[in-house]
C-alpha cells in the first residue's frame, strides 16, 4: 500500500504545553487536567518531527499517554524506566530533554534511533534487540534493593516483544526473588486479549488500589487461622479474576496482574499508575494501545507505516531506476526453489515483510512458519524439521542470528543437519546503528566445523549461492546486505556454483584484492587505478585455498577486504591459510575497525571505515610505500 504523507505537518505545531514540559520535572508541573491538551501536542510533535528526519513511527504514536503517564507518576530518573525495543521511545526522547535535537535523528553525531544510556540519563538501558526490559529492570530492582535504595523499576515491553523466550525467563524469575518492580504490557496488536472497556478500566482501579490490596492482606491473616478457608477463598479470587480478565497466566507465575486498561485513557492510566506505584512485589499491567494512533494511515496499516523516510520539500529529479533490493532476489529464489522442491520449508523470527518472504506465505502458507521474535526457537525448530527430512530455510538479519549461536552450533551444526541459513542485512545497515549492524557473522560462523559460508557480491551471485547452499548437505549460510546492489542480470534458473571456488575478476599486477562480497564493485574501481589484480572470492568457507596460493605466488601485496570485524573475519582466514602452509607474504586486510561503528548514512560509514573506494585505494597505496 503506498504511503500518503499529506497528513503529516510540514511546519513545527503550536505546542505551548509541550513547550512547558522539556523534562519530567517540568512535566510534573502540570495538573492533570493537562495532560490531555499535552498529548495532542506530543502527537503533532512526533508526527513532525519524524517527518522531519524519518525513522519510527507507529510504535511512537502508540505510546503517547501511556509515556506521558509514566514520567508523570513516576520521579524519572532516579526511578528506573526501561524500554523494550526502542521503536516505541521516541515520544520519551522529546519529554526528556532531546526534543530540540530531534532533527538530528539517526544522522551522524546525532541522536540515537534508540534508548541509548551515554545519551541521556533517562535512557536507563540500551537497547536495539527486543525483549531485555524485564531482565534489566529486574536486574536494577535488585541491585538497588541490595543498596537498599527505595527507587522504582519499570519495564515497558510490547511491539510483540513478549513472544521471546527470555522475557518470559525473566517473568519467572521475578516472584521468586520477590523484586518490587513494575512491567507494563504495551499490547498494541490485541495478542493476548482484547480491551473489555469501561469494565476493565473499572476492574483496573480496583484491582491495583490500595483499599483492595489492604482487604486481600487482611483477609489472608483472618482465613489463615481457619483450616482450608484460606485456600477456598484464594481459589475463588483466582477463578473471578480469570473469568474477568486474562491475568491467570501472570497470577500463576507470581504476578499482580492488572488490566487491560486502555492504555490512550489518560484518567485511567494515571489513577491505575498511581495506585500500582505504591504496591509491593511483581506488578503487571496491561495496557491495549493502537500502533499509530492518531494518524489515520497509520491506524489502518501499521506494518507499513512502522517506519518512514524523510519527507522531502520538492520532488527529486528522477533516479536511475535501481534493481530489486537483496531481500527482494532472496524471496522471489525461495519462492522458485520451493516451487521445485517441496522439502524447502521456510522460517523467519517475525522479519516476514523485512526478509522478504510475503509471497512466499502467501503462495505456500503450509510451508510459511513464522515463530515471533523467537530466534532460538527459529533454529532449533529448522534442526527438528532437518532431522526429518526437511530442507529449512531460515531467514534472519545478521545481528539477530547472534541471539541463536548456541542453537546454530549445537543444535544444527555438531549434528551436521542440513539447513540454510539465509541471513539479511550483514554488514553496516546505516541509520540503525552498531545494535542493528551485521558485523560479525563472517567471524562467528568461520570458526563453526562444518558451515559453508559464502558472500555474493551481486544479485545475480546471490541467487545462485542460494541454490548452491540449498543444494548441498549440511549447514550452510549466504550473508548479503541491506538495500540494492549493482543491478546485475538474473539468470532464470537455479544454478549452483562451484563450492570453495573464486573467480579472477580482473588480472592485473604488483597487487592482488581480494573481495569477500559486496565490497567487489569499489575493488574493481581501484583495480583499474591502480592496475591491480581483483578477485571475487565468494567463499570464506571453505576457502578457495589454490587459488590465494596462487595469488601469493604472482603479487607482491594481497589484500582482503570485507564488510565485516577484521577480527576473525574473512582476511583471517587467508592469513591462517598462508601461515599454515610457510608462506610469507605481505597482508593488508581492510574490513570493520574494533569498534562499534556509529549510526549514519551508509555511504558515510563505508567511508569512515575506509570501505570505499577512496579509503581502499588510500590504504593500499600507503601498505605499497611501506614495502
Amino acid at each position: 500500500m503506498p504511503k500518503t504523507f499529506h497528513e503529516i505537518p510540514r511546519q513545527r505545531p503550536a505546542t505551548p504545553l509541550l513547550d512547558r514540559a522539556a523534562t519530567p520535572v517540568e512535566l510534573r508541573r502540570l495538573s492533570e487536567a493537562e495532560l490531555e491538551q499535552l498529548a495532542d501536542e506530543l502527537r503533532q510533535e512526533l508526527l513532525y518531527s519524524v517527518g522531519q528526519t524519518g525513522g519510527h513511527f507507529g510504535a511512537g504514536l502508540g505510546v503517547i499517554e501511556l509515556t506521558i503517564a509514566l514520567h508523570y507518576i513516576f520521579d524519572t530518573p532516579d526511578d528506573r524506566l526501561v524500554w523494550d525495543v526502542g521503536h516505541q521511545a521516541y515520544p520519551h526522547k522529546i519529554l526528556t530533554g532531546r526534543r530540540q535535537r530531534m532533527g538530528t535523528l539517526r544522522q551522524k553525531d546525532g541522536l540515537a534511533a534508540f534508548p541509548r544510556r551515554s545519551e541521556s540519563e533517562y535512557d536507563t538501558f540500551g537497547v536495539g534487540h527486543s525483549s531485555t526490559s524485564i531482565g534489566a529492570a529486574l536486574g536494577m530492582a535488585i541491585a538497588n534493593r541490595l543498596r537498599g535504595e527505595k527507587r522504582k523499576a519499570i519495564a515497558v515491553i510490547g511491539d510483540g516483544a513478549l513472544t521471546a523466550g527470555m522475557a518470559f525467563e525473566a517473568l519467572n524469575h521475578a516472584p521468586e526473588v520477590g523484586a518490587d518492580m513494575l512491567v507494563v504490557l504495551n499490547d498494541n496488536d490485541m495478542s493476548i486479549s482484547r480491551n473489555v472497556g469501561g469494565m476493565s478500566n473499572y476492574l483496573a482501579k480496583i484491582l491495583s488500589s490500595r483499599t483492595y490490596a489492604s482487604m486481600r492482606e487482611g483477609s489472608k491473616k483472618v482465613l489463615s487461622r481457619l483450616p482450608g478457608a484460606w485456600e477456598i477463598a484464594r481459589r475463588t479470587e483466582e477463578y473471578a479474576k480469570g473469568m474477568l480478565v486474562p491475568g491467570t497466566l501472570f497470577e500463576e507465575l507470581g504476578w499482580n496482574y492488572i488490566g487491560p486498561i486502555d492504555g490512550h485513557d489518560l484518567p485511567t492510566l494515571i489513577a491505575t499508575l498511581r495506585n500500582m506505584r505504591d504496591l509491593s512485589g511483581p506488578q503487571f499491567l496491561h495496557v491495549v494501545t493502537k500502533k499509530g494512533k492518531g494518524f489515520a494511515p497509520a491506524e489502518l496499516d501499521p506494518i507499513a507505516w512502522h517506519a518512514i523516510n524523510k519527507l522531502e520539500d520538492a520532488p527529486k529529479a528522477p533516479k536511475k531506476p535501481a534493481g530489486p533490493r537483496y531481500s527482494n532476489v532472496f524471496g522471489q529464489w525461495l519462492c522458485d526453489m520451493a516451487a521445485q522442491d517441496a522439502r524447502l520449508l521456510g522460517i523467519t523470527p517475525a522479519m516476514k515483510e523485512g526478509s522478504d518472504l510475503v509471497a512466499f506465505s502467501e503462495r505456500f502458507p503450509d510451508r510459511y512458519f513464522d515463530v515471533a521474535i523467537a530466534e532460538q526457537h527459529a533454529v532449533t525448530l529448522a534442526a527438528g524439521m532437518a532431522c526429518e527430512g526437511a530442507k529449512p530455510v531460515v531467514a534472519i538479519y545478521s545481528t539477530f542470528l547472534q541471539r541463536a549461536y548456541d542453537q546454530l552450533i549445537h543444535d544444527v551444526a555438531v549434528q551436521d543437519l542440513d539447513v540454510l541459513f539465509a541471513i539479511d542485512r550483514a554488514g553496516l545497515v546505516g541509520e540503525d546503528g552498531p545494535t542493528h549492524a551485521g558485523s560479525f557473522d563472517l567471524s562467528y560462523l568461520r570458526c563453526i566445523p562444518g558451515m559453508v559460508v559464502m558472500t555474493p557480491s551481486d544479485e545475480n551471485e546471490l541467487r545462485r549461492m542460494l541454490t548452491t547452499g540449498f543444494l548441498h548437505n549440511g549447514p550452510a549460510a549466504v550473508r548479503y546486505p541491506r538495500g540494492t546492489g549493482p543491478n546485475a542480470p538474473l539468470e532464470p534458473g537455479l544454478q549452483p556454483l562451484d563450492i570453495g571456488k573464486g573467480v579472477i575478476r580482473r588480472q592485473g599486477r604488483r597487487v592482488a584484492l581480494l573481495a569477500f562480497g559486496v565490497q567487489l564493485a569499489e575493488a574493481l574501481k581501484v583495480g583499474e587505478t591502480l592496475d591491480a589484480t581483483v578477485v571475487d572470492m565468494r567463499f570464506v568457507k571453505p576457502l578457495d585455498e589454490a587459488l590465494v596460493r596462487q595469488l601469493a605466488a604472482e603479487h607482491e601485496l594481497l589484500v582482503t577486504i570485507e564488510e565485516n570485524s577484521i577480527m576473525g573475519g574473512a582476511g583471517s582466514a587467508v592469513s591462517e591459510f598462508l601461515s599454515s602452509k610457510a608462506i610469507v607474504k605481505p597482508l593488508l586486510h581492510l574490513g570493520l575497525p574494533d569498534r562499534y561503528v556509529e549510526h549514519a548514512k551508509p555511504s558515510e560509514m563505508l567511508a569512515e571505515c575506509g570501505l570505499d573506494e577512496a579509503g581502499i585505494e588510500a590504504a593500499v597505496r600507503k601498505r605499497l610505500d611501506s614495502l
